[in-house]
């Protein structure tokens, strides 16, 4: 499967495509940039194009651009992601003094997203960080995945699965997207707080 990483420059972006890399994955990393794409590219051993040409050939899209492009970014490659699924990760949060929360938007990005698109999306992997994910081996955490389409979701969860040594859970519908968003904003002030980079274990399954 070839997995586009739009926004792959990026610390998440790089540590997601060196995971999928390693996992056997035809990765291709996008970037507004063609240069710092194929710098970056040529840092992990895959292939580096601007975002637009990353989405043309990819079977799943993952957006990985910080969440205040995200929306403006999806936009902007409505016509090359065309029909292909999207696996988008970003998380809106509102950082202050005493805390970082979600934000008062109503909906997920995940789901804002898919009204911009043609193609069907999915939300995942929130609660990785970027720090445990380009590590040399695979974050010992389950992974959360939701989304309305099946075989969008069963991509996403597919991928989840090589990139984390936990299980990979179907979350649901689409919408469990906003919970998820905010279960970042959780996992940011526990790192705060305990100085660490914490996951999730889901107990109580088999």
């Amino acid at each position: 499967m070839r997995v586009a990483v739009l926004g792959g420059t990026g610390s998440f972006g790089k540590a997601l495509a060196r995971r999928l890399a390693m996992a056997g994955y035809d990765v291709v990393i996008g970037s507004r940039d063609a240069g710092r794409a194929a710098e970056a590219g040529g840092e992990l051993g895959v292939d580096g194009a601007t975002n637009a040409d990353a989405c043309r050939d990819a079977d799943l899209v993952v957006l990985a651009t910080k969440a205040d492009g995200a929306l403006e970014t999806a936009r902007a490659l409505r016509g090359p992601i065309g029909s292909t699924p999207v696996l988008c990760v970003a998380s809106e949060l509102r950082f202050t003094k005493e805390g970082v929360f979600p934000t008062d938007e109503q909906t997920s990005i995940a789901e804002r997203m898919a009204a911009e698109l043609d193609a069907p999306v999915v939300a995942g992997l929130h609660s990785l960080a970027a720090a445990t994910l380009g590590g040399d081996e695979p974050p010992e955490e389950d992974v959360l995945v939701c989304g309305d389409d099946p075989n969008a979701k069963a991509l996403a969860l597919e991928l989840a699965g090589k990139v984390a040594d936990g299980r990979v859970l179907d979350a649901g519908p689409l919408a469990s997207a906003r919970a998820l968003e905010g279960l970042t904003a959780v996992i940011v002030n526990l790192n705060k707080r305990y100085k660490i980079h914490a996951g999730i274990r889901v107990t109580g399954l088999k």
